[in-house]
């Protein structure tokens, strides 16, 4: 099992940054591809990131984020982070962390895949 905690939320304004933490513990963490999700008002939880647990760490990002989130990780602290930069307020949700051990190939965006989770973090863009 492991355990995941999301941290660095808060509000920010339009075009700004933030940048999230999801601390992992309890099994090893380098071995689970890991994934960012939100979930804003009204909406379904949706995928927005994801690296995998190989070597080269290969990252994976929802249209919407490209070019302006970073997923990136630290296995030495077992943490997950998102960079979150030139913020809009259609970002403003909770953000979750999981963790998938399953996927064998790429990474997956069905929260269904996904076997962990963190209690999220709320992220507010005001405009």
């Amino acid at each position: 099992q492991v355990q995941l905690v999301e941290s660095g939320g808060g509000l920010v304004q339009a075009g700004g940054s933030l940048r999230l933490s999801c601390e992992a513990s309890g099994s090893t963490f380098n071995t689970y591809n890991m994934g960012w999700f939100r979930q804003r008002p009204g909406k379904e939880r949706e995928f927005v990131a994801g690296i995998r647990w190989s070597t080269y760490h290969a990252t994976y990002y929802a249209d919407s984020v490209t070019g302006r989130f970073t997923i990136s990780k630290d296995n030495a602290k077992s943490t997950l982070y998102l960079q979150m930069n030139s913020l809009k307020p259609e970002d403003t949700a909770v953000y979750y962390c999981a963790a998938d051990r399953t996927t064998t190939w790429g990474i997956s965006r069905a929260t269904n895949d996904y076997e962990y989770w963190g209690q999220g973090t709320q992220v507010t863009v005001s405009s």
